[in-house]
């Protein structure tokens, strides 16, 4: 079989877990064709953002300083890990010349007291880099031959949208599939990391943060593998979030329509896009964990079997939202009005996650994060206060309960059960939306009362009791 596993950042952060990745991959290797995706080692990401921040604020120590922070880890990892001399040798040099590479950009932007988004995405993109080595070079450490390539080297080709980049699947197509296929005859086993694409120029693109999921399905398509692994330090997908409720189950089977949602709803290791290379293919999924390989995980597929399908899968919540309600009474019937809000917002780069109309026309209300809240009312109040909005009410600390299942289609009386629990636990509705696939049924709720809603739900729908 063609396999592509992916590691997440907390799957490759101490040296036995490297370990026993190696291990694992050397096992798989016997019988299948394997690729692996790495992310960027836990906290290495959160490290270069803050270079950034601090590069922002002309702290040219303290970029260095973190810069040092992330040499190190890598270093104290390398080892700890490799035990043949002539392989850890190699690492660390290779390791010493990124480093020297990372101080070199810090200089050049701090020098030209500017950061695009072209240089930040070559910033971020050392995360990867340096997480591919290592785990390159632990397989190599055990007998197994692998190769380390950045997106660039495996031939993933974006668009020039630095920060949010989209592959070019064609070219993508011809070149990844051209490189893979070459290793698979000589028996060596690549590591690519994720995450990142570099664009028709050369230059270093990114796909967002949680792209190397995105990666993953991006390389599967292109070599048509049979499945594609999603590992990480979590079991699978859960019918909630198991911090909130203490019997949630692992969904064992869910379709890729259902994934896509619990993804937009905080199922937080997936990336939204990750699904759309896979659609056209039919490749199944699986979710699992990397700690516990002996748990087949969530299975994802285009059709699953009918004992999968039921009513309400998950209940998911997304906190740390808040409600902007715009009124005005020359909204009501002028064509436009809604087009006009919301390319304004678009402009700002505001991302509206839901939306709610009353049917007389006279308010439309929106729900955005609250790290976009300002920007938003403030574009508003600057563009179209006075015009056609009369006024702009904004609740803060609110919280998205999300219901998705693909059996709530055309189920008569979800909705009454889900509001009848909410009654019954005294927690107030501030607004509701449902799409007209009716896969999902989404609400907005103060957020100290997110995680009762959540618990109501999961009783309510007895998700404990699912599979």
């Amino acid at each position: 079989m063609k396999l592509v596993l992916k590691y997440g950042g907390t799957s490759i952060s101490s040296s036995k877990d490297i370990k026993n990745i190696a291990k694992h991959i050397q096992n798989l290797s016997k019988k299948n064709n394997l690729v692996i995706v790495c992310s960027a080692i836990s906290d290495t990401t959160d490290d270069l953002i803050e270079i950034s921040q601090a590069i922002k604020k002309e702290n040219k120590k303290k970029a260095e300083q973190l810069a040092k922070k992330i040499s190190n880890r890598h270093s104290q990892l390398a080892k700890k890990t490799v035990k043949k001399s002539q392989i850890r040798k190699k690492l660390l040099q290779t390791f010493d010349e990124y480093f020297s590479e990372l101080l070199a950009l810090i200089d050049g932007m701090v020098l030209l007291g500017e950061v695009t988004p072209r240089s930040l995405d070559y910033l971020f993109s050392f995360g990867e880099r340096l997480s591919i080595q290592l785990i390159s070079a632990a397989i190599n450490d055990i007998g197994k031959k692998s190769i380390p390539l950045t997106g660039k080297e495996v031939g993933i080709v974006t668009d020039s949208n630095f920060g949010e980049s989209k592959p070019l699947m064609d070219t993508t197509k011809l070149r990844v599939s051209k490189t893979l296929d070459s290793l698979f005859l000589k028996k060596v086993i690549p590591v690519v990391g994720g995450f990142v694409g570099a664009d028709q120029h050369g230059h270093v693109t990114t796909f967002g943060r949680g792209g190397s999921d995105y990666s993953a399905t991006i390389i599967g398509s292109c070599i048509k593998a049979d499945k594609i692994w999603l590992m990480s330090d979590v079991d699978g997908l859960m019918t909630a979030d198991p911090k909130i409720v203490k019997d949630a189950k692992l969904l064992k089977e869910v379709s890729y329509i259902e994934a896509i949602e619990m993804a937009m709803f905080g199922a937080k290791q997936i990336h939204p896009r990750t699904f759309e290379p896979l659609l056209s293919k039919k490749i199944p999924m699986q979710i699992r964990s990397s700690f516990n390989i002996n748990n087949e995980g969530t299975l994802v597929t285009s059709s699953p079997s009918l004992d999968a399908k039921n009513t309400v899968k998950c209940v998911s919540c997304v906190s740390q939202t808040g409600l902007i309600d715009i009124r005005g009474g020359s909204m009501v019937g002028t064509p436009g009005t809604a087009a006009k809000i919301f390319s304004t917002l678009a402009k700002a780069g505001v991302n509206v996650m839901m939306i709610s109309q009353n049917p007389s026309e006279s308010s439309i209300t929106i729900v955005v994060k609250n790290t976009d809240l300002d920007k938003a009312v403030n574009t508003l109040e600057l563009e179209l206060l006075g015009k056609i909005i009369k006024k702009l009410e904004v609740t803060t600390d609110m919280a998205i309960i999300a219901l998705i299942g693909s059996g709530m289609r055309g189920t008569v009386g979800v909705a009454s059960k889900v509001f009848g629990s909410m009654a019954k636990n005294k927690v107030n509705v501030s607004m509701i939306t449902q799409g007209s696939s009716e896969l999902n049924l989404a609400f907005v709720v103060k957020s100290p009362d997110a995680s009762t809603a959540v618990r109501a739900i999961h009783s309510e729908f007895e998700l404990s009791k699912i599979n």
